[in-house]
């Protein structure tokens, strides 16, 4: 499997980030780890093995980059406003810098697809809820989309417009709206078995629903629990099934 490791000092967060690319060409996918982790996360934990039939037939070329949730909602040492800001940075260096990245490296035309499990998955469904127009779809896996289950208390304006679950429901912009009801790669996924939270995915669903959006919901059984072997069967099976 082609493999590249490149990297450069990002404007947004002012600290050199690494991204590594899986293949030759395909759908481009994003890959956002899973909570404090690094640009090799889904590799260290077999996604990359297990996606890699997807890779090589030419059907995917995989991006994975690294979080900087250490540096914001996982850091028990800084203020609380500080890593607000920081989440916001974190935002601008995806669609500013990471995302035209993967299209230079893809087609300008490439509608890039987000994916991420656990916090992971909160970040990719807020990425695309908040730039519809620039992100191409997302699949989250095993997610809770409301922020301050990780703010400890904490809100303020960049907390209420980085969670889904808070700003969705009062979204009335018909551009925004028109680009989500369009698209049919809105995937969001969990399990129910130990340390799930189905209910979140229900919830999220039942609001994009309400707004007309036609996303693609699933709960899957009591035999599927929050870890690795969960999300190396949910990104597999909806890139092969759903794209």
């Amino acid at each position: 499997m082609n493999r590249e490791i490149q990297g450069w000092l990002s404007p947004s967060l002012n600290k050199y980030m690494d991204i590594v690319t899986y293949g030759h060409f395909g759908i481009p996918i994003l890959l956002l780890p899973t909570a404090a982790a690094d640009y090799l996360e889904y590799e260290r934990f077999q996604m990359i093995d297990a996606l890699e039939p997807l890779i090589e037939s030419g059907k995917i070329k995989v991006f994975s980059i690294n979080s900087i949730n250490s540096e914001s909602w996982l850091n028990e040492h800084m203020m609380p406003r500080h890593k607000a800001i920081r989440h916001t940075q974190f935002n601008d260096y995806v669609y500013n810098e990471v995302i035209p990245f993967i299209k230079s490296k893809t087609s300008p035309d490439s509608g890039v697809i987000i994916s991420g499990a656990s916090l992971g998955a909160l970040l990719s469904a807020n990425l695309y809820f908040k730039r519809p127009d620039l992100v191409g779809g997302i699949i989250s896996m095993s997610g809770d989309y409301d922020l301050t289950q990780y703010t400890k208390g904490y809100f303020d304006e960049n907390v209420y417009f980085n969670s889904p679950q808070s700003y969705m429901p009062g979204l009335t912009d018909e551009t925004q709206l028109g680009f989500m009801r369009s698209n049919k790669h809105i995937h969001i996924l969990t399990g129910s078995g130990n340390y799930e939270k189905p209910s979140a995915t229900r919830m999220m669903g039942a609001i994009l629903h309400s707004k007309g959006i036609a996303a693609d919901i699933e709960i899957w059984g009591a035999d599927m629990p929050h870890d690795w072997p969960t999300w190396r069967k949910m990104l597999p099976y909806v890139i092969e099934t759903k794209f």
